[in-house]
Protein backbone atom coordinates (compact mmCIF):
# COMPACT_ATOMS: atom_id res chain seq x y z
CA UNK A 1 0.00 0.00 0.00
CA UNK A 2 1.27 3.65 -0.83
CA UNK A 3 2.93 5.02 1.78
CA UNK A 4 2.96 2.14 4.56
CA UNK A 5 6.20 3.22 5.85
CA UNK A 6 4.70 7.30 6.56
CA UNK A 7 1.33 5.72 7.67
CA UNK A 8 2.72 3.20 10.30
CA UNK A 9 5.06 5.83 12.10
CA UNK A 10 2.10 8.79 11.81
CA UNK A 11 -0.13 6.24 13.10
CA UNK A 12 2.23 4.90 16.08
CA UNK A 13 3.54 8.40 16.81
CA UNK A 14 -0.63 9.43 17.31
CA UNK A 15 -1.35 5.86 19.03
CA UNK A 16 2.10 5.87 21.16
CA UNK A 17 1.00 9.12 23.01
CA UNK A 18 -2.44 7.77 23.92
CA UNK A 19 -1.20 6.06 27.51
CA UNK A 20 0.81 9.32 28.41
CA UNK A 21 -2.50 11.58 27.04
CA UNK A 22 -4.82 9.34 29.27
CA UNK A 23 -2.48 9.33 32.38
CA UNK A 24 -1.64 13.12 32.67
CA UNK A 25 -5.50 14.30 32.06
CA UNK A 26 -6.68 16.18 34.51
CA UNK A 27 -9.69 15.82 35.61
CA UNK A 28 -10.85 12.81 33.57
CA UNK A 29 -13.56 13.08 30.68
CA UNK A 30 -16.53 12.84 31.81
CA UNK A 31 -18.69 10.35 30.24
CA UNK A 32 -20.59 12.46 28.28
CA UNK A 33 -17.32 13.74 26.51
CA UNK A 34 -15.73 10.34 25.64
CA UNK A 35 -19.69 9.64 24.06
CA UNK A 36 -19.49 12.75 22.05
CA UNK A 37 -15.94 12.12 20.94
CA UNK A 38 -17.37 8.07 20.13
CA UNK A 39 -20.04 9.79 18.01
CA UNK A 40 -18.07 12.32 16.11
CA UNK A 41 -15.74 9.29 15.43
CA UNK A 42 -18.53 6.92 14.34
CA UNK A 43 -19.60 9.44 12.18
CA UNK A 44 -16.83 10.83 10.54
CA UNK A 45 -15.76 6.81 9.63
CA UNK A 46 -19.32 7.49 8.02
CA UNK A 47 -18.50 9.90 6.04
CA UNK A 48 -15.29 8.68 4.83
CA UNK A 49 -16.18 5.08 3.93
CA UNK A 50 -18.72 7.12 1.52
CA UNK A 51 -15.95 8.91 0.35
CA UNK A 52 -13.83 5.32 -0.44
CA UNK A 53 -16.69 4.00 -2.09
CA UNK A 54 -17.78 6.33 -4.19
CA UNK A 55 -13.88 7.02 -5.26
CA UNK A 56 -13.58 3.72 -5.89
CA UNK A 57 -16.37 3.82 -7.99
CA UNK A 58 -15.06 6.87 -10.23
CA UNK A 59 -11.92 4.66 -10.71
CA UNK A 60 -14.10 1.97 -11.92
CA UNK A 61 -15.86 4.27 -13.85
CA UNK A 62 -12.94 5.94 -15.51
CA UNK A 63 -11.49 2.82 -16.69
CA UNK A 64 -15.13 1.66 -18.24
CA UNK A 65 -15.23 4.77 -20.43
CA UNK A 66 -11.75 4.54 -21.52
CA UNK A 67 -11.96 1.32 -22.73
CA UNK A 68 -15.79 1.79 -23.99
CA UNK A 69 -15.94 5.49 -25.07
CA UNK A 70 -20.07 6.66 -25.43
CA UNK A 71 -22.16 9.08 -23.85
CA UNK A 72 -23.41 6.68 -21.67
CA UNK A 73 -20.32 6.23 -20.14
CA UNK A 74 -19.65 9.84 -20.23
CA UNK A 75 -22.84 10.73 -17.85
CA UNK A 76 -21.57 8.16 -15.77
CA UNK A 77 -18.02 8.84 -14.91
CA UNK A 78 -19.25 12.83 -14.69
CA UNK A 79 -21.96 11.54 -12.55
CA UNK A 80 -19.40 9.57 -10.26
CA UNK A 81 -16.79 12.39 -10.30
CA UNK A 82 -19.87 14.75 -8.56
CA UNK A 83 -21.00 12.37 -6.12
CA UNK A 84 -16.74 11.42 -5.06
CA UNK A 85 -16.28 15.10 -4.86
CA UNK A 86 -19.35 15.94 -2.84
CA UNK A 87 -18.45 13.10 -0.35
CA UNK A 88 -14.95 14.79 -0.14
CA UNK A 89 -16.83 18.15 0.96
CA UNK A 90 -18.68 17.03 3.54
CA UNK A 91 -15.72 15.43 5.23
CA UNK A 92 -13.34 18.53 4.00
CA UNK A 93 -13.76 20.19 7.55
CA UNK A 94 -11.57 17.48 9.23
CA UNK A 95 -8.53 19.17 9.13
CA UNK A 96 -6.71 16.70 11.89
CA UNK A 97 -5.50 12.94 12.26
CA UNK A 98 -4.62 10.73 8.88
CA UNK A 99 -5.45 13.45 6.67
CA UNK A 100 -2.66 15.69 7.78
CA UNK A 101 -0.74 12.39 6.58
CA UNK A 102 1.59 13.56 3.19
CA UNK A 103 -0.68 16.56 2.65
CA UNK A 104 -3.78 14.46 1.86
CA UNK A 105 -6.01 17.23 1.80
CA UNK A 106 -3.89 18.91 -0.91
CA UNK A 107 -3.39 15.38 -2.71
CA UNK A 108 -7.25 15.18 -2.71
CA UNK A 109 -8.14 18.74 -3.68
CA UNK A 110 -5.50 21.11 -4.86
CA UNK A 111 -7.05 24.18 -3.88
CA UNK A 112 -6.73 27.62 -4.56
CA UNK A 113 -5.26 27.70 -7.54
CA UNK A 114 -5.20 31.13 -8.32
CA UNK A 115 -2.04 31.01 -10.69
CA UNK A 116 -3.87 27.47 -12.65
CA UNK A 117 -1.36 24.91 -11.80
CA UNK A 118 -4.01 22.43 -12.38
CA UNK A 119 -4.37 23.14 -16.59
CA UNK A 120 -0.67 24.14 -16.61
CA UNK A 121 0.19 19.93 -15.11
CA UNK A 122 -2.12 18.56 -16.89
CA UNK A 123 -0.60 20.30 -20.05
CA UNK A 124 2.62 19.16 -19.13
CA UNK A 125 1.84 15.67 -18.82
CA UNK A 126 -0.22 15.33 -22.12
CA UNK A 127 2.44 17.05 -24.25
CA UNK A 128 5.40 14.84 -22.90
CA UNK A 129 6.82 11.99 -24.30
CA UNK A 130 6.91 10.08 -21.23
CA UNK A 131 4.74 7.51 -20.45
CA UNK A 132 1.52 8.36 -18.22
CA UNK A 133 0.75 6.09 -15.26
CA UNK A 134 0.32 6.35 -11.52
CA UNK A 135 3.73 7.04 -10.32
CA UNK A 136 4.32 9.67 -12.90
CA UNK A 137 0.89 11.77 -11.43
CA UNK A 138 2.41 11.45 -7.74
CA UNK A 139 5.80 12.41 -9.25
CA UNK A 140 3.97 15.71 -10.78
CA UNK A 141 3.11 17.05 -7.18
CA UNK A 142 -0.60 17.80 -5.98
CA UNK A 143 -1.60 19.93 -8.40
CA UNK A 144 -1.89 16.58 -10.45
CA UNK A 145 -3.32 14.13 -8.29
CA UNK A 146 -6.90 14.97 -7.37
CA UNK A 147 -10.31 15.90 -8.11
CA UNK A 148 -9.43 19.35 -9.66
CA UNK A 149 -7.19 17.69 -12.40
CA UNK A 150 -10.07 14.82 -13.08
CA UNK A 151 -12.68 18.15 -12.79
CA UNK A 152 -10.16 19.58 -15.91
CA UNK A 153 -10.42 16.21 -18.03
CA UNK A 154 -13.58 16.11 -17.39
CA UNK A 155 -15.30 19.94 -17.47
CA UNK A 156 -12.87 22.43 -19.00
CA UNK A 157 -14.43 23.68 -22.16
CA UNK A 158 -11.34 25.28 -23.82
CA UNK A 159 -9.52 21.80 -23.04
CA UNK A 160 -12.45 20.14 -24.62
CA UNK A 161 -12.14 21.68 -27.70
CA UNK A 162 -8.83 20.41 -28.16
CA UNK A 163 -7.34 17.28 -29.88
CA UNK A 164 -6.29 15.74 -26.80
CA UNK A 165 -9.74 15.80 -25.46
CA UNK A 166 -11.09 12.42 -23.51
CA UNK A 167 -10.83 9.93 -24.51
CA UNK A 168 -8.01 10.31 -26.13
CA UNK A 169 -5.01 7.80 -25.36
CA UNK A 170 -2.91 10.37 -23.16
CA UNK A 171 -6.09 12.00 -21.81
CA UNK A 172 -7.22 8.60 -20.47
CA UNK A 173 -3.82 7.46 -19.08
CA UNK A 174 -4.03 10.69 -16.90
CA UNK A 175 -7.95 10.39 -16.11
CA UNK A 176 -7.09 6.42 -15.19
CA UNK A 177 -4.35 7.56 -13.31
CA UNK A 178 -5.53 10.19 -11.30
CA UNK A 179 -8.82 8.30 -10.36
CA UNK A 180 -6.32 5.14 -8.91
CA UNK A 181 -4.47 8.02 -6.74
CA UNK A 182 -7.52 9.95 -5.34
CA UNK A 183 -9.06 6.10 -4.85
CA UNK A 184 -6.09 4.85 -3.13
CA UNK A 185 -5.61 8.38 -0.67
CA UNK A 186 -9.46 7.97 0.25
CA UNK A 187 -9.03 4.09 0.84
CA UNK A 188 -6.18 5.07 3.04
CA UNK A 189 -8.00 7.92 4.56
CA UNK A 190 -11.12 5.92 5.53
CA UNK A 191 -8.80 2.69 7.07
CA UNK A 192 -6.54 4.65 8.96
CA UNK A 193 -9.23 6.73 10.55
CA UNK A 194 -10.71 3.87 12.07
CA UNK A 195 -7.64 2.66 13.04
CA UNK A 196 -7.32 6.29 15.68
CA UNK A 197 -10.68 5.43 17.00
CA UNK A 198 -9.82 3.95 20.57
CA UNK A 199 -6.84 6.88 20.72
CA UNK A 200 -9.12 9.71 19.39
CA UNK A 201 -12.25 8.44 22.07
CA UNK A 202 -9.22 8.41 24.92
CA UNK A 203 -7.39 11.83 24.43
CA UNK A 204 -9.47 14.72 26.13
CA UNK A 205 -8.28 17.22 23.51
CA UNK A 206 -9.87 16.20 20.61
CA UNK A 207 -12.56 17.48 21.18
CA UNK A 208 -11.49 21.17 21.17
CA UNK A 209 -9.80 19.80 17.79
CA UNK A 210 -12.99 18.29 16.63
CA UNK A 211 -15.11 21.73 17.06
CA UNK A 212 -12.24 24.08 15.99
CA UNK A 213 -11.76 21.99 12.60
CA UNK A 214 -15.64 22.86 12.37
CA UNK A 215 -14.62 26.70 12.87
CA UNK A 216 -12.00 26.56 10.43
CA UNK A 217 -14.52 24.99 8.27
CA UNK A 218 -16.66 28.09 8.07
CA UNK A 219 -14.46 30.98 8.34
CA UNK A 220 -13.09 29.24 4.93
CA UNK A 221 -16.21 28.57 3.80
CA UNK A 222 -17.23 32.51 4.81
CA UNK A 223 -14.00 34.14 3.33
CA UNK A 224 -12.61 32.01 0.65
CA UNK A 225 -15.26 29.86 -0.83
CA UNK A 226 -18.50 32.59 -0.65
CA UNK A 227 -16.40 36.00 0.09
CA UNK A 228 -13.45 35.78 -2.70
CA UNK A 229 -15.78 34.87 -5.70
CA UNK A 230 -18.75 37.59 -3.95
CA UNK A 231 -16.24 40.44 -4.52
CA UNK A 232 -15.86 40.67 -0.84
CA UNK A 233 -12.04 39.58 -0.77
CA UNK A 234 -9.19 42.06 -1.41
CA UNK A 235 -9.95 42.05 -5.60
CA UNK A 236 -13.47 43.44 -4.84
CA UNK A 237 -14.50 42.00 -8.20
CA UNK A 238 -16.85 38.74 -8.97
CA UNK A 239 -15.07 36.66 -9.52
CA UNK A 240 -16.47 32.71 -10.68
CA UNK A 241 -12.73 31.22 -10.86
CA UNK A 242 -12.15 31.97 -7.61
CA UNK A 243 -14.42 29.12 -6.76
CA UNK A 244 -13.43 25.96 -5.69
CA UNK A 245 -15.38 23.93 -8.72
CA UNK A 246 -15.78 25.94 -11.52
CA UNK A 247 -14.82 24.23 -14.31
CA UNK A 248 -17.98 21.39 -13.26
CA UNK A 249 -20.07 24.57 -11.99
CA UNK A 250 -20.19 22.77 -8.90
CA UNK A 251 -18.86 25.63 -6.78
CA UNK A 252 -22.30 26.02 -4.47
CA UNK A 253 -23.18 22.36 -4.82
CA UNK A 254 -19.87 22.16 -2.54
CA UNK A 255 -20.44 24.30 -0.44
CA UNK A 256 -23.86 23.08 0.29
CA UNK A 257 -21.85 19.77 0.42
CA UNK A 258 -19.70 20.91 2.73
CA UNK A 259 -22.46 22.38 5.24
CA UNK A 260 -24.28 19.41 5.09
CA UNK A 261 -21.30 17.45 6.18
CA UNK A 262 -21.07 19.58 8.96
CA UNK A 263 -24.37 19.33 9.65
CA UNK A 264 -24.45 14.93 9.37
CA UNK A 265 -21.11 14.46 10.94
CA UNK A 266 -20.03 17.14 13.01
CA UNK A 267 -23.36 18.67 14.68
CA UNK A 268 -24.73 15.37 16.61
CA UNK A 269 -21.95 15.10 18.43
CA UNK A 270 -21.17 19.11 19.31
CA UNK A 271 -25.09 18.54 20.40
CA UNK A 272 -24.37 16.30 22.99
CA UNK A 273 -21.18 18.63 24.06
CA UNK A 274 -23.39 21.23 24.39
CA UNK A 275 -26.49 19.57 26.50
CA UNK A 276 -23.99 18.14 29.08
CA UNK A 277 -22.79 21.43 29.86
CA UNK A 278 -26.48 22.61 30.11
CA UNK A 279 -26.65 24.68 26.97
CA UNK A 280 -29.72 23.52 25.41
CA UNK A 281 -30.69 26.62 24.01
CA UNK A 282 -27.24 26.61 21.76
CA UNK A 283 -27.67 23.43 20.47
CA UNK A 284 -31.17 24.62 19.65
CA UNK A 285 -30.70 28.08 17.85
CA UNK A 286 -27.26 25.43 15.96
CA UNK A 287 -30.00 23.13 14.77
CA UNK A 288 -32.23 26.12 13.13
CA UNK A 289 -29.53 27.41 12.17
CA UNK A 290 -28.08 24.55 9.97
CA UNK A 291 -31.37 23.73 8.50
CA UNK A 292 -32.31 27.57 7.67
CA UNK A 293 -29.05 27.84 5.51
CA UNK A 294 -29.27 24.62 3.74
CA UNK A 295 -32.53 25.65 3.13
CA UNK A 296 -31.20 28.59 1.00
CA UNK A 297 -29.10 26.94 -1.40
CA UNK A 298 -32.54 25.10 -2.79
CA UNK A 299 -32.94 28.59 -4.73
CA UNK A 300 -29.75 28.98 -5.69
CA UNK A 301 -28.23 26.41 -8.76
CA UNK A 302 -25.15 24.96 -8.10
CA UNK A 303 -22.50 27.13 -10.26
CA UNK A 304 -21.47 30.53 -9.39
CA UNK A 305 -21.71 31.60 -12.75
CA UNK A 306 -25.08 32.45 -13.98
CA UNK A 307 -25.63 33.66 -9.89
CA UNK A 308 -22.32 36.56 -10.25
CA UNK A 309 -23.85 37.66 -13.13
CA UNK A 310 -27.58 38.14 -12.33
CA UNK A 311 -28.28 40.81 -9.30
CA UNK A 312 -31.36 38.89 -8.35
CA UNK A 313 -29.39 35.92 -7.59
CA UNK A 314 -26.70 37.63 -6.36
CA UNK A 315 -28.91 39.06 -3.66
CA UNK A 316 -29.81 35.57 -2.56
CA UNK A 317 -26.73 34.32 -2.40
CA UNK A 318 -25.91 37.46 -0.53
CA UNK A 319 -28.50 36.06 2.29
CA UNK A 320 -26.94 33.18 1.84
CA UNK A 321 -23.97 34.14 2.58
CA UNK A 322 -24.75 36.14 5.89
CA UNK A 323 -26.57 33.16 7.14
CA UNK A 324 -23.35 30.98 6.70
CA UNK A 325 -21.30 33.91 8.80
CA UNK A 326 -24.02 34.12 11.61
CA UNK A 327 -23.88 30.33 11.62
CA UNK A 328 -19.90 30.82 11.47
CA UNK A 329 -20.44 33.20 14.77
CA UNK A 330 -23.26 31.30 16.57
CA UNK A 331 -20.52 28.14 16.88
CA UNK A 332 -17.32 30.40 17.39
CA UNK A 333 -18.49 33.00 19.58
CA UNK A 334 -21.45 31.11 21.56
CA UNK A 335 -20.75 27.60 21.25
CA UNK A 336 -16.89 27.29 21.99
CA UNK A 337 -17.49 29.42 24.12
CA UNK A 338 -19.83 27.61 26.08
CA UNK A 339 -17.85 24.80 26.11
CA UNK A 340 -14.76 26.76 27.05
CA UNK A 341 -12.84 26.22 23.66
CA UNK A 342 -11.16 29.23 21.77
CA UNK A 343 -10.51 29.34 18.71
CA UNK A 344 -7.07 28.25 16.87
CA UNK A 345 -4.56 29.28 14.55
CA UNK A 346 -6.34 29.42 10.65
CA UNK A 347 -3.46 27.72 8.60
CA UNK A 348 -5.54 29.70 5.67
CA UNK A 349 -4.69 33.39 7.36
CA UNK A 350 -2.29 34.79 5.05
CA UNK A 351 -3.25 32.77 2.02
Amino acid sequence: MRHSLCRAVFLSALLGTQTLSVAIAEPQDSPAEQNARALWHENITTGYQALATSAQALSDTATLYCNAPSEHTRQSLESHWREAFSNWQAVRFVDFGPIELDSRAWQLQFWPDPKNLVGTKARQLLSADAPINRQRVTDSGVAAEGFPMLEYLLFDAPFNQTEQALPGDRSCALLKATATVVNDNATDLSADWQALAEHYQATDSYTATTVRSAMTALDILVEKRLGEPMGLGSSQRRLVYAGDAWRSGQSLAAAEASLSGLQRYFLPGLIRELEHADQRGIANDLTDQFQATLARFDALPDDLASVLEDDQRYAQLQNLYISVQQLEQTLALQAAVALGIRQGFNSSDGD
